[in-house]
């Protein structure tokens, strides 16, 4: 039976949705439970909010004749979309640039070094709230940032950070985690 109750948008948390650490800090296995303090905010993220690619690639193959007679799964990517707006934010300029590309404070000044070396691979943790006080936390083990998209400067929008986060997968197999828990 159908439950219009069950039907749901994904809304940031408040205080920040996307939080990064670095690879080994402790992994947070329910939907609520407190961050470890490695954890940082990677602030607002733009109002396309969060987009889930994860979908398989196959393969079919045809018998003599062209009639399909098996599908081949060749790989699955789980990929997460989004782009961070406060540029201003040491956190999310690290994720970016590279935790030591990035030195200094905007009290005292910024110093950012773009340089073509591959970026540190980390822990996410995503949070939404969901309808009725539901919350759901998607966990990713092991991200790396596979892709950076342009950076405009202009009048009239934010400075984003489009990055598309390749999750891989962890001791399980799994790529990412999910839970969902109503308060």
């Amino acid at each position: 039976m159908a439950t219009a109750s069950n039907v749901s948008v994904g809304k940031p948390k408040v205080g920040g949705a996307i939080h990064v650490a670095p690879i080994g800090t402790t992994l947070p296995t329910t939907a609520d439970e407190a961050l470890d303090a490695a954890f940082k905010n990677l602030g607002y993220v733009s109002e396309d909010g969060l987009t889930n690619s994860n979908s398989p690639e196959s393969e079919v193959v045809h018998a003599w004749g062209g009639d399909p007679v098996l599908t081949l799964v060749t790989g699955r990517e789980d990929t997460f979309q989004y782009t961070l707006i406060e540029s201003l934010n040491i956190d999310a300029l690290k994720l970016v640039y590279g935790d030591n590309n990035v030195t200094g404070a905007l009290a005292t000044g910024i110093t950012i070094h773009a340089k073509p070396e591959a970026l540190e691979d980390h822990v996410y943790v995503i949070d939404m709230v969901l309808r009725d006080n539901a919350v759901q936390r998607i966990v990713i083990p092991c991200g790396s940032v596979a892709e950076v998209g342009d950076i405009t400067y202009t009048d009239g929008d934010a400075i984003g950070f489009d990055l598309t986060i390749n999750a891989q997968s962890d001791e399980t197999g799994a790529t990412h985690h999910t839970y969902i828990k109503r308060a």
